[in-house]
């Protein structure tokens, strides 16, 4: 296998250098490929930043040319290739793809791009600078340099409003006191477009609803100096519209809780807190819905506040779409002061919805087969944008290998329900003032679980959870749960697989902990929500804590043994894992991705446990985690599961209290809606306390580096509008399990399939 890969790598880069060669008989007779542009600088001696400068001028040199790569130009070859008679689909196609038309030397008109230059300069307040320009030629090519003599810049002396009428004048000279121009700033169009910006924003806050940047112009006095000074004036320009220069307020607010565009004749209108709701028949309580709504009667237009009114309502989770439009009230305005009306528009999603999920699922026990997820939503359900969802997955699986463990089979039923209110409910009464950016919504869901392992054992579990989610600004995302609950049942156990909890005695403590109650917090901060930041951060982390109110009530049953609650035995322990994730885009279009991982996780048991509840415990492996290995193979440490004795194939003590996991991936397109990544993924599991079953093998060490499961590979992705089906192909490449001195060993020839939906980080 490596040789053919070998081989391929020879063949692939000698058929580049032969199309770097052959791109030069496709010049026209009198032609010269460009090269491209370079910039030279004269500058006084008083400019400061001329690499700055001289980085925002080659932004605009034009054309470009054509693009290299390792010195050879393959998109310019199949341009050539597809000018045949007959190019062939494979050219036509590769061509669609990285093909580039040729830039040749009479493209360029170089005196349309000193023009240009020129213009930049000026714009800089470099006025007067001079240009030139030549072509430096050779056979096939030719290149051009540009020459630049840039003088003394005009700096600025002074800078004052002129006369404005009332009473924009006022605002604009409170909006003024903040600016950044000082004296002697160096003249700048740039900074100038932007302060009318600055200025326009701040004056809109205050209800300037039909104020516009343009409608401020910015002149230069240099007349009074001869030291290229200039004193600088902000006006209004003479035809600005009298209504551009007042504040608005809002003197009503309509609210249309159960909008139509097809039908938008509204019978019944209700007052509730100065504002107006209208609707036909009860669809939303207005008690609920106005503490979305920020506008208020009254109030300076600010189209901050109607964005962040927007904004607070599309969180509901009730409606579709939420649109806020102004009308101007002409009957109630005055010289001084302008009046609008909102009107808020609101388009409920539909009522009840049904979704269903299909999927086959592989283990690296050998166990596959269906499961099928079904949800049922239930919108608005008491009149206040409360959402019930009720869930149910049924899983079958059946171990497919040969031998002892041929025939197993595993059978799983789920059925959960989840109300979310979209407000917070409390025993006690919070301020919704505190939450400015949203309101938070209340979750309350039940669960229940059924499992059932043939040979081995059945399982119940339930669980219940009551707890507030909210958003504090754009990036940052709070959760937090007062109440999680948690009861597991182990019934008709087999002695096969009470042998193994017999010769494991942390499993068996991990099973025994059937009473979980505690609380848990989430921190998130999401970078990637801005799409064309090149460098995007994320982070989540995350803390669980269980036992401590229980243990004021525990009951000792027997001397020695762990404390009971209501007769069950409960877990004590704290859990905190943190999830760093960091992205840098690239590329012309950013459509480059190089996408990094690190996640680390740590449980400690104390008080009532000595051990971490199984079902709260780290593994590793998988299409989200190490995908050269299978979902729960790796570790804990160097433990190998299949040299055991007492193994069955399920994997089930393939966890630890410790977890560590770091992952790089290179994304990039392929065509159309399909895309392409390259990556690196490294991690394991690993017990803080040494599990006398594995003989130490299983316990974290200063040695964790050597003891990391590694793998590497290649995917495909569908990324249809955000929606990823992601198949990846992965070998490892360094197996823990294995005696040092076997473990790095690339299994090019043992690679794992993932499928799964999403990206996996």
């Amino acid at each position: 296998m490596k040789t053919v890969l070998k081989h391929i790598s020879c063949v692939a880069l000698f058929a580049l250098l032969l199309y770097s060669c052959s791109v030069k008989k496709y010049i026209p007779e009198g032609e010269r490929l460009y090269t491209g542009a370079t910039i030279e600088i004269n500058a006084d001696s008083t400019i400061k930043d001329v690499d700055v400068l001289k980085s925002e001028l080659e932004g605009v040199l034009r054309p470009e040319p054509n693009s290299k790569f390792l010195g050879m130009r393959p998109g310019l070859f199949y341009y050539y290739k597809t000018q045949k008679e007959k190019p062939g689909f494979i050219n036509r196609w590769i061509y669609k793809q990285i093909g580039e038309k040729p830039v040749y030397q009479s493209d360029v008109k170089t005196f349309e791009v000193e023009d240009i230059l020129r213009n930049r300069l000026e714009n800089h307040g470099f006025f007067y600078s001079t240009t030139a320009s030549y072509f430096q030629e050779e056979a096939i090519e030719a290149s051009v340099t540009y020459t630049l003599k840039v003088l003394k810049p005009y700096t600025m002396a002074s800078y004052q409003l002129d006369s404005m009428r009332a009473p924009i004048y006022e605002d604009v000279k409170r909006a003024s006191e903040k600016t950044p121009f000082v004296d002697g700033m160096r003249f700048d169009l740039g900074n100038m477009k932007l302060e009318r910006q600055r200025i326009d924003s701040e004056l809109k806050e205050r209800g300037y609803y039909n104020l516009n940047p343009d409608f401020f112009i910015f002149e230069a006095d240099t007349t009074q100096y001869n030291n290229k000074r200039f004193n600088l004036f902000l006006k209004l320009k003479a035809q600005v519209p009298k209504k551009a220069t007042v504040p608005y307020v809002i003197k009503k607010v309509n609210i249309y809780p159960d909008y139509d565009l097809q039908d938008s004749v509204i019978a019944s209108t209700e007052r509730f807190n100065a504002k107006d709701y209208h609707q036909d028949s009860l669809f939303f309580k207005p008690k609920y819905l106005d503490k979305f709504i920020t506008l208020k009667e009254g109030s300076y237009y600010n189209p901050k506040t109607s964005k962040n009114t927007a904004r607070r309502l599309s969180s509901i989770g009730a409606y579709k779409y939420v649109n806020i439009q102004y009308k101007e009230i002409d009957t109630a305005t005055t010289d001084r002061l302008g009046a609008l009306e909102a009107n808020i528009f609101l388009s409920p999603l539909t009522k009840r919805a049904f979704r269903a999920e299909l999927q086959a699922v592989t283990k690296s026990n050998s166990f596959a087969g269906p499961h099928l997820a079904l949800t049922y939503s239930n919108r608005n359900v008491f009149n206040g944008g409360e959402t019930f969802n009720v869930s149910s997955n049924i899983g079958y699986e059946t171990q497919l290998a040969s031998g002892n463990n041929a025939g197993l089979s595993s059978l799983e039923l789920g059925l959960k329900a989840e109300m979310i209110f979209p407000r917070v409910i409390s025993p006690f009464k919070i301020n919704d003032a505190f939450f400015k950016y949203s309101i938070p919504k209340t979750k309350v869901s039940l669960s229940a679980n059924y499992l059932n392992r043939s040979k081995l054992y059945t399982l119940l579990s339930g669980s219940g959870l009551f707890g507030y989610v909210w958003d504090s600004n754009r990036y940052v995302t709070y959760q937090f749960n007062p109440i999680s609950i948690n009861y597991t049942s182990l019934s008709n156990t087999t002695s096969e697989f009470e042998e193994i909890l017999d010769n494991n005695p942390f499993l068996k403590r991990s099973f025994d902990q059937q009473f979980i109650s505690g609380l848990t917090f989430s921190f998130t901060y999401n970078g990637m929500v801005d799409a064309n930041d090149p460098n995007q951060f994320f982070v989540n982390t995350t803390l669980d804590v269980a036992g401590n109110s229980i243990s004021l009530f525990g009951k000792e049953k027997d001397v020695g043994e762990p404390k009971v609650f209501l007769g069950l035995q409960y877990a004590q322990y704290a859990k905190a894992d943190i999830d760093l994730r960091f992205h840098l885009n690239f590329g012309k279009k950013r459509e480059q991705t190089l996408a990094t991982r690190l996640f680390a996780g740590y449980g400690l048991p104390y008080g009532n446990s000595d051990v971490v509840p199984f079902v709260k415990q780290y593994f590793s492996g998988g299409p989200y985690s190490v995908r050269a290995f299978r979902i729960r193979s790796l570790g804990p440490g160097t433990y190998n599961e299949g040299n055991d004795a007492q193994s069955d194939g399920t994997y089930f003590d393939q966890t630890g209290n410790i977890r560590l996991e770091a992952n790089v991936e290179y994304r990039f397109p392929i065509v159309s809606f399909f895309k392409g990544a390259v990556f690196a993924d490294a991690g394991n599991v690993w017990n803080s306390r040494a599990n006398p079953t594995f003989g130490g093998k299983d316990k974290f060490t200063s040695n964790f580096i050597n003891e990391l499961g590694m793998g590497a590979g290649f995917g495909l992705r569908i990324d249809v509008q955000g929606f990823v089906i992601r198949f990846d192909l992965a070998a490892p490449f360094h197996d823990p399990s294995l005696p040092e001195g076997q473990r790095y060993d690339f299994k090019v020839d043992e690679p794992v399939l993932n499928f799964a939906i999403g990206y996996s980080f």
